[in-house]
């Protein structure tokens, strides 16, 4: 059963992947959906200790926006890899363990969770192509962007056509880390230096998730762009997994970013 029109969430959008009328997506928020209490209200995480049915309708809400049914709504197993995979129907049972799906099978609707990683959504407007990336600093550092850019182009997309925008993740005024954090991104590049700023707290520094996935996107010849929103300061919008470990709260919702090619 489709979901009407006066139930569906409303998500944020990015005029960068507003090439034409064949592509649809959108950053949803925590807004628009059916839970209750800390997973208030569109979460869609399978993973959380949410009530089942309630994670499946506000999956169903979700992709209702895109006028799909639910079963069209793909997420995958995410584990912070480098991970990506080319779909061309629904995924199986149970889901491949990765990181970031590209397609360019109209009807599939490429969802990446996240509740402070990065989403990314991804297409080639020309070549009829999209994708999305789960990309936390693991993810990120590891590939992930750079190898769904390429599954773009072994699709027959064109490098300097793709077109790839950061959602909702934590900012740098949030992103506490330590010594040994710093310590793995420049043993791989001195360079990722620039991405920390000392913090008040003495020996730490500040990380910028925000603009290391976009330096990547850009380095790796495509269309880059940010919406600049942090999920851990906006609690009204987003979900957020530090935030909700400093509070010492026992689980936390998920927020998605999906993408799809209209039938």
């Amino acid at each position: 059963m489709m979901t009407s029109n006066t139930s569906l969430p409303a998500p944020l959008r990015s005029p960068l992947l507003e090439t034409n009328n064949r592509i649809a997506h959108g950053f949803f928020t925590r807004q628009g959906g059916v839970s209750s209490g800390i997973y208030d209200s569109l979460n869609v995480g399978i993973g959380s200790k949410d009530d089942v049915d309630c994670v499946q309708e506000n999956r169903r809400r979700v992709a209702g926006y895109f006028d799909l049914p639910a079963q069209s709504l793909q997420t995958l197993y995410q584990v912070h890899s480098p991970t990506v995979v080319t779909i061309t129907e629904p995924l199986p049972s149970p889901r491949p363990q990765a990181d970031a799906m590209v397609t360019n099978v109209p009807g599939l609707i490429l969802g990446s969770l996240s509740a402070d990683c990065g989403p990314v959504l991804f297409c080639e407007p020309d070549a009829g192509i999209i994708g999305s990336a789960h990309a936390g600093w693991r993810g990120a550092l590891g590939g992930v962007l750079e190898n769904t850019v390429e599954a773009i182009v072994n699709l027959g997309g064109e490098r300097s056509k793709i077109r790839a925008v950061l959602g909702p993740c934590i900012g740098q005024d949030n992103y506490e880390v330590g010594a040994e954090f710093v310590a793995e991104f420049t043993a791989i590049n001195q360079d990722y230096a620039q991405y920390f700023r000392p913090s008040a707290n003495r020996g730490r520094k500040m990380f910028d998730l925000w603009q290391f996935i976009v330096d990547r996107l850009s380095a790796s010849g495509v269309q880059a762009a940010s919406l600049d929103l942090c999920t851990y300061a906006d609690e009204a919008r987003f979900f957020s997994y530090r935030r909700t470990t400093h509070r010492k709260e026992p689980d936390y919702g998920r927020q998605i970013a999906a993408i799809a090619i209209r039938k």
